[in-house]
């Protein structure tokens, strides 16, 4: 009922519904969400947003959640496209990291999905402990006969606080060496690119056709706007943030108050380094003078430079009016945008 309001909160600041080309439904385990309040959700969408014949619907699917009818029920309500939280096919890696799936349950997920949807994407991690090499490869010969379109390969990212981070303090958990990671990212590219799976970004390959739409647009630094608990919005020039203590959140909802929890206007520094990184994750890359704009020119002399050490070390190039990061400085990134950051 909370989201549901703040949806029609959010409407009643405009005189026509807005139009929708992307919905993304993610955030904890929405495939968890109760049918019936699902089906509520979107009627209030409906209701308030102006969908596009060609929309792109997806849901985060943890594969141990899914029935048979519920797919059904996303199908006749507008989702189509999965976004499938694989990670692991081995069932003590995944139990490692409190996983409530198991490889058995990802294999019937995709038995009952493909039916119904044929845009269906997987999430994977690479250089996670207890996989070897050879697991990893295995894993990947499998994923590229699945009926897939799109698969997602991150890199492992230990939180605080969890069963994992508290195994690796203790050393009853060892990660693989970052080199090791890193060539079989390597080998990750070049495999899903012989299977037709073609890098569009760090993380992300698709077929040719069926990039992820929703995801593109935060790489292209557009704006977009979030509901829920916690949810993370940016209109262009701020971020704003919701309210993440549920009662707060459900108060402020309740008594049509604002329940911003933070809000930040970009600096044009800070401006210019998100589109930095967004713009040098994608392989198309980020046009050079969109870097130049709003330097003075004794900065973009020293950018220049930079850039210039960055093309001799193998780490970026120029394709066009574009700066695209190799092979080796998609590995590097993070080092790559602190360099060129002024």
């Amino acid at each position: 009922m909370a989201l549901r309001a703040e949806v029609a909160a959010y409407a009643r600041c405009f005189s026509k519904k807005m139009p929708l080309d992307t919905l993304f439904l993610g955030g904890g385990t929405p495939s968890t969400y109760p049918d019936h309040l699902l089906l509520d959700m979107f009627g209030t969408l409906k209701e308030v947003f102006d969908f596009s014949a060609t929309a792109e619907v997806t849901i985060e699917v943890n594969p141990g959640t899914v029935r048979p009818e519920q797919l059904q029920l996303w199908k006749e309500i507008g989702i189509n496209r999965l976004s499938i939280g694989v990670q692991s096919l081995k069932d003590p890696v995944l139990q490692k990291l409190n996983r409530l799936q198991s490889a058995a349950d990802v294999y019937k997920a995709l038995e009952l999905a493909q039916p119904l949807f044929e845009n269906i994407s997987v999430d994977l991690i690479v250089g996670l402990p207890g996989i070897s090499d050879n697991d990893w490869k295995e894993l990947l010969h499998t994923v590229v006969t699945w009926p897939i379109k799109h698969v997602s390969v991150y890199f492992l990212t230990v939180h605080e606080n969890t069963q994992l981070y508290f195994g690796i303090k203790t050393k009853k958990v060892t990660l693989p060496c970052d080199d090791s990671v890193v060539d079989l990212y390597y080998w990750t590219i070049d495999f899903l690119a012989k299977h037709n799976f073609m890098q569009y970004e760090i993380s992300n390959f698709a077929h040719v056709g069926y990039e992820s739409r929703h995801n593109q647009a935060y790489w292209n630094h557009v704006p977009y706007k979030a509901f829920g608990l916690g949810a993370c919005s940016f209109d262009g020039k701020r971020r704003i943030q919701n309210q993440k203590n549920l009662i707060k959140y459900l108060e402020g909802i309740e008594q049509n108050t604002d329940i911003t929890s933070f809000a930040e206007e970009l600096s044009p520094e800070q401006y210019r380094l998100e589109r930095l990184m967004l713009g040098l994750r994608r392989r198309c890359g980020l046009q050079f003078q969109a870097l130049m704009d709003g330097l003075s020119d004794e900065q973009q002399s020293v950018l220049e430079k930079r850039i210039a050490d960055c093309m001799e070390k193998k780490l970026l190039e120029r394709k066009g009016d574009c700066l695209v990061l190799t092979p080796t400085g998609l590995a590097v990134e993070n080092e790559i945008i602190v360099t060129l950051s002024l």
